[in-house]
This record gives C-alpha cells, sequence and structure tokens, in this order.
C-alpha cells in the first residue's frame, strides 16, 4: 500500500506529544460513551439551544428548557464539557467549535444517524466478523446473508438512516457525473446495482432520450418501481433482476454506457473481479464503463480519509464481511485483471468520489 505525498506527513509520523496520544488514547476507549452522549445532546436540543443563546445558558436554564431532571441535564453537560463539544464561562454554557459542526454539518448528522442506527448494536460483533469473514453483526436485524438482501425489511428508522446516508454522498455527485457520462452520445445506460433508481431519474431528465436498465436484485427492483413510479421519464427505465454475485451470471448487452456508482465497494476483490471480467465480457470497442468511488486515498482533506477508513468496517460487520473503501490501486489492479483500461480519471467529484472511465483493452 503506497501513500500520497500529503498523507506521508499525516499517516508515517508520530505527530503527537506524549500528553496528547494520552488524550486520545483515552477518548478511543470512552468512544461508545462519547458518541452516545452528543447523539443526545442533539436529540434533546441542548446543542440547538446553546447556539441560540450566544450569551450562554445555566445548567438550571437548561433544565427548565429541556424538562429533563437535574441530574440528566448534569451529566450530560459535564460529559460533553469534557468532550469539547461546549464550554463553560462564569457558570454559563456555551457551544464550542466542535459543538457547532456536530450540530450544524450535514454529513456529520448523516454519519452520526448512520452509526447509529444501522452499525451501533452490530458492532459489538466485529471481532466474529472479522474471524468468520461474516457480517456477523447484521444478525441484530435478520438472518440474511448480506444486508442488500435485506433491505426491504429492516425497521423503518434503520431503513431512512441506511438510504440517507447512501444517498447523501452520491446524490452530491450526480451534477458533475452526468456531465462526466453524457460527454459521449449516451443512447443505452446499464446501470448496475441501481437501487432506488435516484441515478437513473438523474439520467432520464438530464437526456430525453436515454433508455436506462437498473441491473440488481428482485427485491430492490420492485423498491426501485415504488419510488420511480408516475415521475417524468420513469417509462424510459427499466428493470433487469438478477444476483451479481452468481459468476455465471452474464451482462445484458449491448449498452452505450455501464455504470457503477458506490457499487464495486460492496463486494470482495475475488466478486469485483467476477463483476468486472463479466461486465467487459459484454461491453464493445465503444462501450465505456464508469465506476464512482470515494477511494479513501485520494481524498483532499485528511477527514474525508478517516471517514472513509472507518466506514469499511460497515461492510466488515454488517453489510457482508468482506468488502471495504478501496484503496484506489487495488481497484485499477483488478480494472486491469479484468481486461479493461482506465481512460480517464476524475477525482474531486462531489463530496470526495472518483469516476474511473474505463474502456476495452
Amino acid at each position: 500500500m503506497k501513500l500520497s505525498s500529503p498523507q506521508k506527513e499525516i499517516y508515517a509520523k508520530d505527530r503527537l506529544s506524549a500528553s496528547r496520544a494520552q488524550r486520545l488514547a483515552e477518548e478511543i476507549a470512552a468512544g461508545p460513551v462519547v458518541f452516545q452522549v452528543s447523539r443526545l445532546m442533539i436529540k434533546f436540543g441542548i446543542l440547538d439551544m446553546l447556539r441560540d443563546h450566544r450569551k450562554g445558558l445555566t445548567l438550571e436554564e437548561i433544565v427548565e428548557k429541556t424538562r429533563l431532571s437535574r441530574y440528566a441535564v448534569q451529566v450530560l453537560l459535564e460529559s460533553s464539557l469534557t468532550i469539547g463539544t461546549v464550554l463553560l464561562k462564569e457558570e454559563r454554557f456555551f457551544l464550542s467549535k466542535v459543538g457547532w459542526f456536530l450540530l450544524t454539518n450535514p454529513m456529520t448528522r448523516v454519519n452520526m444517524d448512520f452509526n447509529h442506527d444501522v452499525n451501533y448494536l452490530g458492532m459489538f460483533r466485529l471481532e466474529e466478523s472479522l474471524l468468520n469473514g461474516k457480517p456477523e453483526g447484521l444478525k441484530v436485524f435478520g438472518t440474511w446473508d448480506t444486508i442488500y438482501e435485506g433491505l426491504s425489511s429492516l425497521p423503518e428508522q434503520v431503513q431512512k438512516s441506511w438510504f440517507g446516508f447512501d444517498h447523501f454522498y452520491s446524490d452530491n455527485s450526480f451534477p458533475e457525473a452526468l456531465k462526466i457520462v453524457f460527454n459521449r452520445p449516451t443512447p443505452t445506460l446499464l446501470d448496475v446495482g441501481g437501487n432506488t433508481g435516484r441515478w437513473a431519474l438523474q439520467c432520464v431528465a438530464y437526456s430525453p432520450d436515454v433508455q436506462v436498465t437498473i441491473m440488481d436484485l428482485p427485491q430492490q427492483l420492485e423498491l426501485m418501481r415504488q419510488q420511480t413510479r408516475e415521475i417524468p421519464g420513469a417509462d424510459r427505465i427499466h428493470g433487469h433482476g438478477v444476483n451479481l454475485l452468481d459468476p455465471e451470471v452474464p451482462f445484458p448487452a449491448p449498452f452505450s454506457a455501464i455504470w457503477m456508482s458506490q457499487f464495486l465497494d460492496c463486494f470482495s476483490e475475488e466478486e469485483v473481479l467476477s463483476i468486472l471480467s463479466r461486465a467487459a465480457r459484454s461491453m464493445t470497442p465503444e462501450t465505456r464503463l464508469y465506476i464512482m468511488e470515494t477511494f479513501w486515498d485520494r481524498q483532499h482533506f485528511e477527514t474525508a480519509s478517516y471517514c472513509l477508513a472507518q466506514i469499511s468496517l460497515y461492510f466488515t460487520a454488517m453489510a457482508n464481511g468482506n468488502s471495504k473503501m478501496y484503496h484506489s490501486e487495488d481497484m485499477f489492479r483488478l480494472i486491469d485483471q479484468a481486461g479493461l483500461i482506465i481512460e480517464t480519471i476524475h477525482d474531486g467529484v462531489g463530496l470526495g468520489h472518483s469516476i474511473v472511465t474505463c474502456k476495452l483493452k
């Protein structure tokens, strides 16, 4: 594994003082407590109150506004003070910069909801997942082999946070992605793992002529039909129900473009190679395969790399037990092994996506 020059400055050197390193070690040890306290400071509206009262609030004033017990407010505030999300001056509490980001940054809120509703209980079984190569944490919701098989059956709030997380990152990339894909004549497009059809709807709205086929699990296609029903252009969106993990399942052909968005990170390297190889067998010299992924090593900001590396463990414990957010070199190697070559790479698309355009060798 290679690091870029900026990453070497961050990940190849021990930059913390001894006292700061000790503090971080304790933050890790108390991580579950810190997470839940911070989540409840948002849920109970305490951070909102502090944002709206620039002169701060006393403990008693917060108790009165929240209608929580004095004890509940006190333990939350004392914990938050040492976490760093609130400040205390002359017996009045104020919102800190960390608290402001926690409260107002859309990405942070999406990540927090995703981790609480989807991951939190299942992460207790991360060790088993790593040892067994299976998403053992998924058992808190059902007995499916992967989370994708059970998406339509997950509790409503879990579904909401899962799709909120998935859509937040992809939706921010769609405007630029459309320009890249439709820069070439694209009368037909195969959307692999198209989920609820959000990208397909973008395509038919952007191009009045394109015909889009979504290739996904049959149960996902039913969700897609529910989501796209009666929306303009939906008559140009078609379904092709298959199990993409079956190595004997061919790709339909021919298509002008094949689109895989936040898709290949859902599979192991062996499975990715199988999928890409079958895609290559369906392609003509004119077909272009577009892979949109958030590679953790190609991020402009270190915080993005941090978030992506942690998200990898969702795949381990909850999704399928064997995939991750990929290092770009690993993906490029698999693209080559599948009989494809990289034509272009667009980095910095939306919130840290890269779009890799491939063609046949």
